[in-house]
């Protein structure tokens, strides 16, 4: 890309449908929810906008590295490869696509490197920048925030930040990090109370190895050999629970788009609520289970609510919204009698002029095969 020292020509599209994508069979969910309307803010290492299936896809935002840029340079290729999971579009040829294809994605660049303050090479912000990135994004419309960066120290201005971001209703996703075979630290921001900490799991649903445990993990997502779009045009494999996140960064686009007076804590108690039963028991390396947009999106009734997820606060009854579903409650009970008393009529018409002598012939059997 331009402005960077990696040379490189980028890799070729794949054709493929991957693994994740088959999972969730997105075509399904293009009929119900896009993403459109909704703002999912990347914080990374850029977002690059001249992918094919991201052109038109990603606003102008900020560089926390290289003042006066605006967020679409990605020299590590991290940041585009997260976006793309999220709002990747369909393209003739090609089978991967994202979750959300019609979000804007708002993209800040903050780092170089996939673990903040590891031991890999690259440019960073400190925490201090990294906690004005994120008011920045809230301050400039996010409605989601994906943070596939981690710190491993707690930081007063981060956790400040996050609190800031939650208190203006927008939903903070976060990855649970990589580092479970080196001692298993804290990640941060993940570990903050409000932020949705997800995990990685395989093909199988099985959790990875390197995918960090703890009472941080809200939920599991596809993280191992997940397919990615890379600066520029092309695609390749990657791993890592930061791209286990923007699938449940996605989802939670969806869900705003589809059902808009949820709040951000009720999109995080949706996303729970929707998930798939894990192939293990271990409540700090799967959360509640195994990431659902389908029934996320759809389900009208959530189910019984599970234990509360560590790092989610507890849910408590808003008057107000026992008062919104009181009053749909009432104007959809007096929608059905209009509608039953006014079907009723042609009700009898087909009993006496169908149904009876159908019923006749089959003696009252269900229709279908002996």
């Amino acid at each position: 890309p331009a402005g960077c020292d990696d040379n490189n020509p980028p890799p070729k599209p794949v054709a493929a449908v991957p693994w994740a994508q088959r999972r969730y069979g997105l075509e399904r969910l293009a009929p119900l929810a896009t993403g459109a309307r909704v703002t999912v803010a990347v914080i990374d290492s850029g977002v690059d906008n001249t992918h094919p299936q991201l052109k038109g896809r990603v606003i102008p935002g900020r560089d926390y590295l290289d003042a006066g840029l605006d967020g679409t340079r990605d020299c590590v290729s991290h940041g585009t490869g997260v976006a793309s999971i999220i709002a990747a579009g369909p393209t003739r040829g090609v089978g991967f696509r994202g979750l959300a294809p019609q979000v804007k994605i708002l993209p800040v660049r903050v780092s170089e490197q996939r673990v903040i303050g590891g031991k890999e090479s690259g440019r960073y912000v400190g925490a201090a920048k990294f906690a004005d990135s994120i008011r920045w994004a809230v301050d400039n419309g996010a409605d989601v925030i994906n943070l596939s960066v981690v710190f491993y120290k707690d930081d007063p201005a981060l956790k400040s930040a996050i609190e800031y971001a939650l208190d203006e209703d927008v939903v903070v996703v976060g990855a649970a990090g990589n580092q479970n075979a080196e001692g298993n630290p804290t990640p941060y921001p993940t570990a903050y109370e409000g932020v949705i900490g997800v995990g990685s799991v395989d093909e199988a649903g099985q959790v990875s190895p390197f995918s960090q445990r703890g009472p941080w993990v809200d939920l599991v997502a596809p993280g191992a050999k997940v397919l990615v779009a890379t600066p520029e045009r092309g695609h390749k494999e990657d791993n890592g629970t930061s791209f286990a996140a923007p699938f449940v960064a996605g989802t939670a686009a969806l869900i705003r788009q589809y059902w808009p007076d949820l709040n951000a804590r009720q999109v995080a108690q949706r996303l729970l609520a929707t998930t798939d039963p894990a192939p293990g028991t271990d409540h700090d390396a799967y959360g509640a289970g195994i990431l659902n947009p389908y029934r996320a999106v759809t389900e009208t009734a959530a189910p019984a609510r599970r234990a509360a997820a560590a790092g989610l606060p507890p849910y408590r009854v808003d008057p107000e919204e026992v008062a919104r579903a009181e009053r749909r409650s009432v104007t959809q009970e007096r929608a059905l009698w209009v509608a039953g008393l006014a079907g009723a009529v042609a009700v009898v018409a087909v009993l006496l002029a169908v149904v009876l002598p159908r019923g006749s012939r089959r003696r009252w059997r269900p229709a279908g095969p002996a």
